[in-house]
């Protein structure tokens, strides 16, 4: 079977394949995502999505690539990962007690059939009515500045998420079901990147 890269250093993103027993090669893109401007998520996600798979494409051959990319969405504002803590601190303030639209981009490039597949997942993610010192505090722990909408799902953000709405690794950066319908359409199964069967 062709070997599979990830076209992202994002640590969560490599734990969900591992842990669905997958083992990528793993590529970050380099892609400046400057490049691509437009206020339409889906469109968004989809593109940037799109050229960090293809960015990584040149330097393999005869593999399948899978880019993502994700943006939450609040009161009609799209955000990525807050710049700075003042950022995270304020967009906590605006999304505590709402609910926001996370969409994830996904991009497959199959090589071996000149193929690229390209979708976009989306989840609504319930946010809790998180005081200042809670919002102070979780921040300074560095983790929203590392995550799309300022928040990990799977980390200490958890605990201040009351409910989510569609595909849970969607909100972690990598909708596995998404992954395996997309790997379906272009005549594979996910059992066949499988590395063993003792998934840690």
């Amino acid at each position: 079977m062709m070997q599979l890269v990830l076209a992202s250093a994002s640590p969560a993103r490599l734990r969900l394949l591992r842990r669905a027993g997958l083992d990528p090669v793993v590529c970050q893109s380099g892609f400046d995502e400057s490049q691509v401007q437009t206020r339409n998520p889906s469109a968004l996600v989809t593109e940037l999505a799109s050229c960090k798979a293809q960015a990584v494409a040149q330097h393999y051959q005869d593999s399948l690539i899978v880019g993502c990319d994700s943006v939450l969405v609040v009161d009609g504002e799209i955000h990525g990962k807050p710049k700075n803590e003042t950022i995270a601190i304020a967009r906590w303030q605006q999304m505590r007690g709402k609910a926001g639209q996370l969409y994830t981009g996904h991009a497959l490039i199959d090589q071996r059939q000149d193929r690229c597949l390209v979708r976009y997942g989306l989840t609504t993610v319930y946010f809790s009515q998180v005081s200042d010192r809670a919002i102070a505090d979780y921040v300074a722990t560095g983790e929203p500045l590392k995550c799309a909408g300022g928040f990990a799902l799977e980390g200490s953000g958890g605990l201040f998420v009351e409910k989510i709405e569609g595909c849970h690794s969607n909100v972690i950066g990598l909708s596995l079901p998404l992954f395996r319908q997309m790997l379906t359409e272009l005549g594979y199964t996910v059992t066949d990147f499988w590395q063993n069967q003792q998934v840690q």
